[in-house]
């Protein structure tokens, strides 16, 4: 007799946990699971300390403390326009991934249709099973990862509840264009769908690319949730300290899954938060400046290594052709690129329902210091003595 239940059965390990692990056991650099190795902003983590300090250590308010959600209502008017009720509109989670289960788990019936973007983020799926939904997919094709509207409109029907978006898209690093949210909008309106957009890289888009935000077009206010945290942000990940956006219906019920998922965040990490949402809108600048040069570094070291980069538009991933260096696939290079080479990335086909579709790239993080990625480009010159 199996213990497990069929829920979770089919889902096994994480990529990032499997790629971690091989990392560490061969003294690899880890260009695989999206961190950075370099230090947090010093102001946040002042912040942190002293809330510690303060005694902030109790629980926060379930839907989080007032504060930060002040802090991100006038963050969110300041940069994107739109006024948003800190009290109504609001949710303070678990970081993303929380945010993310906690508004299928709140909104998706069992039978309900959502549909997915693939490659995906790890989370989206599971969430959806676990909620009794059912996973509908669109998939991307490099090398421009485009939508084809009438591809897409096929997939809308009576059963749709939600349709998951990335922008900027974590694993292949497209930002959705103006033209391409304005047509998923018009679906979703016109099949009274929900959107749930995953926005954590949005501060991280190049070569003087926008990130727009789908919930400030025209119909969209009062049919999207919004999911964003200070993870990638602010260089602190591990703080798993995480929001969603809505209309006051939406967020109720987002609200009612989250009591019960974790109730609240940590409480002295929302308070280093609101720190956080407060910076400078040079902060943003800067950071994004930091990335493209880091970016552009490893998308030369890659090329001079015989990997064709796919360079990104947005967030700190880039995906590599590897079609032509003979492997049966890209867990195969990983496993090589890791243990002989000692380079650590991720097996994209982990992001698709059908792992053939991802066989043929992986996918490199460059949220690193300069010395690891020019490690790691030297390490990567080994590849062409194969």
């Amino acid at each position: 007799m199996s213990y497990m239940a069929n829920r979770v059965a089919g889902f096994g390990t994480t990529i990032f946990t499997e790629m971690t692990a091989m990392a560490r056991e061969y003294n690899a650099i880890n260009l695989g699971q999206g961190f950075p190795d370099f230090a947090a902003p010093d102001f946040i983590k002042e912040a942190a300390r002293a809330s510690i300090a303060a005694e902030v250590n109790q629980y926060s308010p379930a839907n989080g403390r007032l504060d930060m959600r002040e802090a991100l209502a006038a963050k969110v008017a300041r940069q994107y326009g739109i006024e948003i009720d800190p009290n109504s509109q609001i949710n303070i989670v678990h970081g993303a991934t929380e945010a993310i289960f906690a508004t299928i788990m709140g909104l998706v019936n069992p039978g309900e249709e959502v549909i997915i973007f693939e490659p995906y983020y790890d989370s989206y799926v599971p969430a959806v099973i676990m909620a009794g939904g059912i996973p509908v997919y669109y998939t991307l094709h490099a090398p421009d990862f485009a939508i084809d509207r009438d591809k897409l409109a096929r997939l809308f029907n009576v059963n749709t509840k939600a349709i998951m978006i990335n922008t900027p898209h974590n694993p292949i690093g497209k930002v959705y264009t103006r033209e391409e949210l304005t047509m998923i909008a018009e679906l979703c309106q016109a099949h009274d769908v929900i959107a749930v957009v995953d926005e954590v890289y949005e501060h991280i888009v190049f070569n003087g690319r926008f990130h727009l935000s789908m919930s400030t077009l025209p119909g969209m206010a009062d049919r999207t949730v919004t999911i964003s945290s200070i993870g990638k942000t602010y260089s602190v990940t591990g703080w798993k300290t995480g929001w969603t956006i809505a209309s006051p219906e939406l967020t109720t019920a987002v609200f009612r899954a989250h009591q019960f998922i974790t109730f609240s965040t940590v409480h002295p990490m929302q308070h280093a938060a609101a720190a956080a949402l407060a910076a400078p809108d040079s902060y943003y600048t800067e950071l994004t400046a930091m990335y493209q040069q880091r970016r552009d570094f490893l998308a030369d070291a890659l090329r001079a290594a015989g990997l064709p980069p796919i360079v990104p538009a947005g967030t700190y991933f880039m995906m590599v052709d590897i079609s032509d260096l003979g492997f049966a696939n890209d867990r195969e290079f990983c496993y090589y690129l890791t243990k002989e080479i000692g380079v650590a990335a991720i097996p994209p086909s982990a992001f698709y329902v059908n792992p053939a579709d991802g066989a043929k790239i992986a996918r490199f993080a460059f949220c690193k210091s300069m010395g690891a990625l020019e490690e790691a480009a030297n390490r990567l010159q080994k590849l062409r003595q194969r």
